[in-house]
């Protein structure tokens, strides 16, 4: 089992322009769609789309369009309830895929609402394989709320914890991994490995290699057992005590960029719960990303959409340590 939370869940609706977005003009859409969504969701949409036992966790009342789009879908999931409406969030696509979001922030949570939504979590995560923290935080939680969660899922299970994978950015990434709360896994881009040490960004593909992999191997030192960097169009890396592996698909024609770092994510899971080598763990989240930026919307693949025989993984580093990785 893999337990998503998703503490600021969305209605995601996509709207498709037939031409380049300009700004003051009134233009027609081509198509729109609308997806229940926020990261750990997504996350839990292509597990389940992957055939892996998942549950997504969340605040939201029963009838709420996010919640009853899950349902109409049929991914499992548990929910705290809560009065306020879920937030939305509206993407726009142009024909090139250059994707602009607009994010609401989301309805505030209160302490009590805060406390329960973790305590719900230690209760599903007892015999969960991971749990994946994932997204931004709403209104009313302070910025080492994740941190507070790995906390008490780690003090309640002990040994039998499941593996923690995170992706946020911002003070959320920055509490987590300050706050004695590594992850075994981390999913940052290339502007979150920065935030995090500092590092730049690079311009080249080259540079921006040598600076990742300096960055995460920075953050295993802080206790991170494996670090999965997306780079956009530029493939992924990842970084382990083992070594690391950079992996990249073949040019695809991009339709919505949105949800392809959740869709990379669940593709590592999906691999790693299948006994799969950290190389071709990183070979299936590249082709669970790609196939995911050429599908509208938030649209999630299918094992069957992803061509991870057609993703190049090539050796970086290596060490001489465990051989195991999360």
């Amino acid at each position: 089992m893999i337990i998503t939370l998703t503490a600021n869940p969305s209605l995601d609706r996509t709207i498709e322009l037939a031409a380049p977005l300009a700004r003051g003009a009134v233009q027609r859409a081509t198509a729109n769609r609308q997806e229940s969504g926020g990261k750990g969701v997504n996350v839990c949409r292509a597990l389940s789309a992957g055939g892996a036992e998942a549950l997504a966790i969340l605040p939201g009342h029963e009838d709420d369009p996010v919640l009853t789009g899950l349902h109409s879908a049929g991914v499992p999931y548990r929910n705290l309830p809560i009065a306020a409406a879920l937030r939305s969030n509206v993407t726009l696509t142009e024909p090139d895929g250059t994707t602009t979001k607009i994010n609401e922030p989301g309805p505030a949570l209160n302490q009590r609402e805060a406390d329960a939504l973790i305590d719900l979590v230690v209760e599903l995560s007892d015999d969960a394989r991971w749990l994946v923290l994932a997204g931004s935080l709403p209104p009313g939680l302070a910025p080492d709320y994740y941190a507070e969660v790995v906390r008490a899922v780690r003090n309640r299970h002990g040994d039998r914890a499941p593996l923690i994978a995170l992706d946020a950015s911002e003070a959320a990434l920055i509490a987590a991994i300050e706050n004695n709360a590594a992850p075994d896994l981390l999913k940052p881009n290339a502007e979150e490995l920065s935030q995090l040490t500092g590092l730049g960004v690079g311009d080249s593909l080259e540079d921006q290699q040598d600076l990742a992999v300096e960055a995460a191997t920075r953050l295993l030192a802080r206790g991170v057992r494996s670090v999965l960097a997306t780079l956009g169009s530029k493939g992924a890396l990842l970084v382990t005590a083992d070594g690391a592996w950079h992996a990249q698909h073949p040019p695809i024609t991009a339709i919505s960029t949105v949800g392809a770092g959740d869709s990379a994510l669940a593709g590592y899971l999906l691999a790693q719960t299948r006994g799969a080598s950290a190389p071709d763990c990183l070979r299936q989240a590249v082709a669970h990303g790609s196939a995911a930026a050429s599908l509208p919307g938030s649209t999630v693949p299918a094992l069957h959409q992803t061509t991870p025989d057609a993703v190049t993984v090539r050796v970086l580093a290596s060490t001489h340590a465990s051989p195991n990785h999360p």
